[in-house]
């Protein structure tokens, strides 16, 4: 493949979690005392205590949090951390299982959830970080130290900003000594923290520091005949998010995405995302994988209460290797009267795909909503309980399609997934909130999964999956790229090759 994709790796680390961290800390107090609110930098580390769910059960895990932070900084200021590192401290029993079933390495992609708190004002954000190729120890414990760019924090209020840690996942891929893949090659872990901790980490002052000699001389002193006016005490505005560049924290190792023979209008990006099951109370990943679009090329135009709608319609396919359907991908889940189970899990495209946005002109901005229609079957392989094969076969599916209640049944009679994504921009320009189809971003849904059919070899257990799997009430939360226009081959959005130059991060 030629043209890197916007991915980030870290050079090799060769030094201890403990030694990087030093660095950092030391680095911290070189900085001078003087200068804006961000230039003052403190090194933050905590160690956290997790119950982590794995394959073979819950665990307790030791993770630990370090980055560096502003000392302090003022209202509307963006606070940004860095250095961050994640370092979890994997079991010893799951390292043993794991080299017993041939592993001999492994790397991770983590998630954890961080709280920032000002008063009674919050906001979360998720700390993404990727851990190198690490090898499996002969014997102990495992650590892996995950690293990456999180998003910037702006404080809307003075007063202290508490940083504290929340729940964390992460997903290793095993890979064996000749460097193929293992039987599970991926273990997706959710870790919850120790009910006795609160998981705080870090603290900065917001708001200018009294004790500042140069803040104090700046201020003109009051004579005795006036009196001081009371400070206008801002209004107190929740912390905002903001998240890094989509693409620096996701995984270089990309399955290929391109569109032969596309038309003019032809574009071709990536998905991924999560999908909660209600009967197991857990996320399954939804590996990343490739469409190829075709918009239609002349939009209608209606005018409805005064308002101009833009109505652009297109059509999608899913493409692994020419197959309509997902990158086949590993589902961990605990079911079977919590025995736990894995399995390898595609979702196959049975009907078509339909993209249909309407973007409202209401100067000066312009609201865009967006529904995603497609028929698609999740078709179940490789199931084994508690390690031991469950003989399912190869044509183990649902009984047709995975479907969402539809707000247009007459228009969409058959079964079929509905996301919904929604957006706005300003008509003279600017950057994009929420989903677009030439921005991406994040759709939603919910969703019913029907009975299985087909699933067993010497036996019938179709009765067994439909009633740990099937049924109402399911969640997804798919996350798109920007395109790459295939006849355009933008540098922006394109690799050499016309192939999406942007990464997703999958998002809970």
């Amino acid at each position: 493949m030629s043209g890197r994709r916007t991915a980030h790796r870290r050079s090799t680390r060769i030094s201890a979690r403990t030694a990087a961290t030093a660095a950092f800390v030391v680095l911290s107090a070189m900085v001078p005392g003087t200068g804006t609110a961000a230039d003052a930098q403190q090194g933050v580390e905590a160690d956290l205590v997790y119950r982590c769910a794995f394959p073979s059960g819950q665990r307790p895990v030791t993770v630990s949090v370090a980055a560096r932070l502003p000392s302090r900084a003022d209202v509307g200021e963006a606070v940004e951390a860095a250095d961050v590192m994640t370092t979890i401290e994997l079991p010893e029993e799951e390292v043993t299982a794991w080299a017993a079933e041939g592993a001999a390495s492994a790397r991770a992609d983590t998630r954890l959830t961080v709280n920032y708190a000002q008063a009674a004002e919050s906001a979360q954000a998720q700390w993404r970080g990727t851990a190198e190729e690490t090898a499996l120890p002969g014997s102990g414990a495992m650590e892996i130290v995950a690293t990456g760019n999180v998003p910037t924090v702006t404080a809307g209020s003075t007063g202290e900003l508490s940083l504290s840690a929340g729940e964390l996942g992460f997903d290793l891929v095993m890979k064996t000594a000749e460097g193929e893949a293992t039987a599970q090659e991926t273990v997706s872990v959710s870790c919850t923290p120790a009910p006795d901790g609160d998981g705080r980490f870090a603290a900065i002052p917001i708001g200018k520091d009294v004790d500042d000699p140069g803040e104090a001389s700046a201020s003109p002193t009051a004579s005795e005949d006036e009196s001081p006016q009371p400070e206008e005490r801002p209004r107190s505005r929740a912390p905002e998010v903001r998240e890094p560049a989509q693409g620096t924290a996701a995984d270089p190792e990309a399955p290929p995405c391109h569109y032969e023979d596309a038309p003019s209008v032809g574009l071709v990006t990536y998905i991924t995302g999560y999908s909660n099951v209600r009967k197991l109370g857990n996320a399954s990943l939804l590996p990343l994988s490739c469409v190829n679009v075709d918009q239609d090329p002349i939009p209608d135009i209606e005018f409805r209460d005064g308002v101009l709608h833009i109505i652009q319609n297109s059509t999608g396919v899913l493409d692994e290797a020419n197959r309509p359907r997902t990158t086949p991908g590993p589902a961990t889940l605990l079911t079977f009267g919590f025995m736990p189970t894995s399995a390898k899990m595609v979702l196959e495209q049975t009907g078509p795909m339909t993209i249909d946005s309407d973007l409202a002109n209401t100067f000066p901005r312009t609201k865009g909503t967006t529904y995603i229609r497609v028929g698609l079957t999740l078709r179940l392989y490789d199931v084994k309980v508690n390690g031991v094969p469950l003989p399912v076969g190869d044509d183990c599916r649902t009984d047709g399609s995975l479907y969402s209640e539809e707000p247009s049944p007459e228009q969409f009679p058959d079964p079929h997934l509905v996301l919904v994504g929604t957006g706005t921009t300003n008509i003279s320009g600017g950057e994009a909130e929420g989903y677009f189809l030439l921005d991406g971003g994040q759709l939603t849904g919910t969703f019913t999964i029907p009975r299985f059919t087909n699933c067993g070899i010497d036996e019938d257990l179709d009765s067994l999956l439909t009633a740990s799997l099937s049924g109402p009430g399911n969640y997804v939360k798919q996350v798109q790229g920007p395109p790459c226009g295939v006849a355009v081959g933008t540098d922006r959005f394109c690799t050499d090759d016309l192939q999406p130059k942007v990464i997703p991060v999958p998002e809970r």
